[in-house]
């Protein structure tokens, strides 16, 4: 605090020597001036961290200080002090992305309650989130050692999300190791809990309230409910969507929508597009799919696309379940195809029933592994989410949602599953079928220790096709994932701290679903 320089430009200055003697008691560094031009080459001069601004002073006035010294030092907080209460000098302070705006008289705990609000902010948030996640600590951990049911881990996984935000956004880089240790115990009891009752989930007796939601039944149980006849209506479904990074991008559609509803449901295995995503709109696991539809089902050995029939399941599930509508459909894979959508948007709004894809959130997170620049980028996770942020921005969904906003069409958001950081390898050998994907493997033959993976060896039991009458699938748990013992030292290496998705975690598992409304 020794050394935060304030300049204080009043011209009545000889009037507030109690007020400057106060800061300086508390250890400020004050440099006055009387009048408005003083005050514009003083910072050009010198470095200050906080000007306080008389709005009427001889010569030029506050206001006109103010747009001088932006122009000069845009992020420089400017507190404008003034006896008029009048609208139009407020609005024209605020418009010149003033910091604070006091009015006349001002006491000496106000300026300090200002500077501290606008300098020590960081440092006390800080010490505040500190303090908090202490106090919540214990409570986690306890937490983990009793039984979780399904509803209990999406209270849990909501609250370490939002202390990984919180701790993003402070300066405590010890508390942020102690919970990502946390989340790892976390997911570790995750691991267990998916284990030990996801063979049950998916069976048909268990398709009820009681059993968490997932992908086969989201459509039923998640997203028609919200449908009401006769309106029109929008589902966005952005691929590889994790829980924290919809928190990040809410803070900005928070201005055009409200959220009515914030959930989560669990997406089946493997958490990949392939499967889960199909699984979403045809309501149906993706054994069931191979039976009911087997020309339209691929496995993971055959070539060509895996999501090439999505519009005709949706719809296909509609008819199925009577609704008395038909989805339009739209995939976004590209910056074209999203610009193109967003021009079709004006003849969509009075759709009943509008289902948009998008892709680029997955699209992100494969080119972290394979990209250098992308990798430095999001160097961890709160890299990520901020870079995430970054591009729904300047992104044409973040255009397409305000235009829905501005009709006043309901939204929901949800997607098929997430991604996990990935920092352990796990060894295992297969047949030349094996499957590529780092997170789960299915072929005929492999080596692996049943310890370190889920196992499901008759695929049956998972409603999972079976390429082979032979075939079993493996799932990688927590942060793991899978190498061949040939070259183990690359391959670990090159994969260690990507994101992966196709096992067992929390974040690739227990995915948003939430329900806006327009403002």
């Amino acid at each position: 605090m020794n050394n935060i320089k304030i300049l204080w430009a009043d011209d009545e200055i000889d009037h507030l020597k109690a007020h400057l003697f106060f800061l300086e008691e508390k250890g400020y560094d004050v440099t006055t001036v009387t009048n408005g031009l003083d005050a514009t080459e003083k910072v050009k001069e010198g470095h200050f961290d906080l000007v306080f601004l008389d709005e009427n002073m001889p010569g030029i006035s506050g206001l006109e200080a103010l747009r001088i010294i932006k122009e000069y030092e845009g992020n420089l907080p400017v507190v404008m002090i003034t006896k008029s209460e009048e609208d139009h000098i407020m609005e024209d302070a605020i418009g010149s992305k003033i910091a604070d705006y006091l009015i006349k008289p001002v006491n000496p705990r106000q300026i300090l309650s200002t500077i501290k609000k606008l300098i020590d902010t960081k440092r006390l948030q800080t010490e505040s989130v500190t303090q908090r996640y202490q106090q919540d600590f214990r409570n986690i951990g306890m937490a983990f050692m009793d039984y979780m049911d399904w509803p209990k881990w999406k209270e849990m996984y909501k609250k370490l999300i939002y202390w990984e935000i919180e701790m993003a956004s402070s300066e405590e880089t010890g508390m942020e190791e102690i919970l990502k240790t946390q989340k790892q115990d976390g997911n570790r009891e995750f691991s267990k809990y998916i284990s030990k009752n996801y063979i049950k989930f998916i069976s048909a007796a268990a398709d009820n309230d009681e059993a968490p939601m997932m992908s086969h039944n989201l459509m039923k149980r998640g997203i028609l409910p919200h449908k009401k006849k006769g309106e029109p209506f929008f589902l966005l479904l952005l691929d590889n969507l994790r829980f924290d990074q919809w928190r990040i991008i809410q803070q900005e559609i928070n201005d055009y929508y409200r959220t009515v509803s914030e959930d989560m449901y669990m997406s089946i295995l493997p958490t990949t597009t392939q499967y889960a995503r199909n699984a979403i709109f045809s309501g149906l696991m993706p054994a069931d799919i191979e039976k009911r539809f087997g020309d339209k089902w691929s496995n993971d050995e055959d070539e060509g696309g895996k999501n090439l029939h999505e519009s005709f399941f949706l719809n296909d599930l509609l008819q199925r379940l009577r609704t008395g509508y038909e989805s339009k459909y739209i995939k976004v894979t590209n910056l074209n195809n999203a610009k193109q959508m967003v021009e079709k948007l004006p003849n969509l709004v009075n759709e009943e029933f509008v289902t948009i894809v998008y892709n680029f959130i997955d699209t992100l997170s494969h080119a972290r592994t394979d990209s250098k620049i992308v990798r430095e980028l999001a160097e961890d996770e709160s890299a990520y989410r901020a870079l995430t942020r970054s591009w729904f921005d300047h992104s044409p969904l973040f255009e397409a949602i305000k235009f829905l906003a501005e009709k006043g069409i309901k939204v929901v958001i949800t997607t098929d599953h997430g991604s996990v950081r990935v920092d352990h390898p796990v060894k295992m050998q297969g047949d030349k079928d094996t499957t590529t994907n780092l997170r789960y493997k299915t072929a005929r033959r492999m080596t692996y220790d049943a310890k370190e993976v889920f196992e499901v060896e008759n695929p049956d039991d998972a409603r999972l096709p079976k390429q082979h009458m032979s075939s079993r699938f493996i799932f990688s748990k927590e942060n793991d994932f899978f190498v061949y013992p040939n070259n183990l030292n690359h391959y670990a290496k090159y994969y260690k701290d990507t994101f992966q998705h196709g096992g067992i975690s929390m974040e690739e598992m227990m995915i948003p679903l939430v329900v806006l409304e327009p403002k």
